[in-house]
């Protein structure tokens, strides 16, 4: 088994060249499965936790993170990247704090976001938000953790432009972070544009569906690729349809479609 600090040596190697597939899994047994698959690295997915909580996505505490990310890194032999949403704070110091909470867990990289969970003002003030990722930079350099800084902004997803959104990846950078992410992110042109501006800082691009392949996104000059909660969706989708044949018509076809329990014993077992 590797420990904390050869994760995190071998997390931030993966971001030096090329470009990964960091996909997410949202409890223990998804990512021991992942390992077994032969991924490199993980990443948390908030909107999962969320979703194995009975909850909606940003409905779990930060407590309720801290031992999703404990039970996580435990489970694999790989590096952990935590999906932190806003760090559970507004203010830089209650960031600089909580980020290091979230480094206590073996996490080897975290993100943090520019979402203020207010719809009526989707994101924190530009200066603010700058604060934010320089704090939480500041808290990990000073306790001599070296866990991959992620900033993103989530901008796009509340009908802001391109301009905006790589304007403040631009800042993030200079505040500390080690990769930058914008969610909403689609277009070849707008990616390769955001690629250029933050150059050499890796960008972390998010796919929830069929679109750009690995190659593609990697000629773009994207260093990693996470999916979101599309995996968790995605195990949702053929549990409703198994679970709705049975209530709407009392069949269980869909029931063969699963993957047998044998195997699932033999890939947890390899995990």
């Amino acid at each position: 088994m590797l420990d904390v600090a050869q994760k995190r040596a071998a997390f931030r190697e993966l971001h030096k060249e090329g470009c990964f597939i960091i996909p997410n899994p949202w409890d223990a047994g998804s990512a021991r499965l992942l390992q077994s698959m032969g991924f490199k690295a993980v990443a948390s997915t908030s909107a999962g936790l969320a979703w194995s909580l009975g909850r909606p996505d940003n409905g779990v505490s930060l407590k309720d993170v801290l031992t999703h990310l404990t039970a996580l890194c435990a489970a694999v032999d790989l590096p952990v990247n935590a999906d932190f949403e806003n760090a559970f704070a507004r203010e830089p110091e209650g960031v600089a704090a909580n980020v290091l909470l979230a480094a206590a867990t073996g996490v080897a990289g975290l993100s943090v976001e520019d979402s203020t969970g207010d719809p009526a003002n989707p994101l924190f003030e530009t200066g603010l938000a700058i604060e934010r990722v320089r704090a939480a930079r500041q808290a990990l350099d000073g306790a001599g953790l070296d866990v991959v800084l992620v900033a993103r902004t989530e901008g796009l997803l509340h009908g802001g432009n391109l301009d905006d959104a790589t304007d403040r990846l631009v800042a993030f950078a200079e505040a500390g972070a080690d990769c930058v992410f914008a969610p909403g992110l689609r277009n070849p042109a707008d990616i390769e544009v955001l690629v250029k501006a933050v150059a050499p800082l890796p960008v972390n691009i998010v796919v929830n569906g069929p679109g750009l392949t690995l190659d593609e996104l990697a000629e773009l000059g994207v260093r990693r690729i996470s999916v979101g909660g599309s995996l968790a969706r995605a195990a949702y989708g053929a549990f409703l349809a198994a679970a709705g044949q049975i209530a709407d018509s009392g069949a269980f076809a869909h029931l063969a479609d699963g993957v047998a329990g044998r195997r699932l014993n033999e890939m947890f077992a390899e995990g």
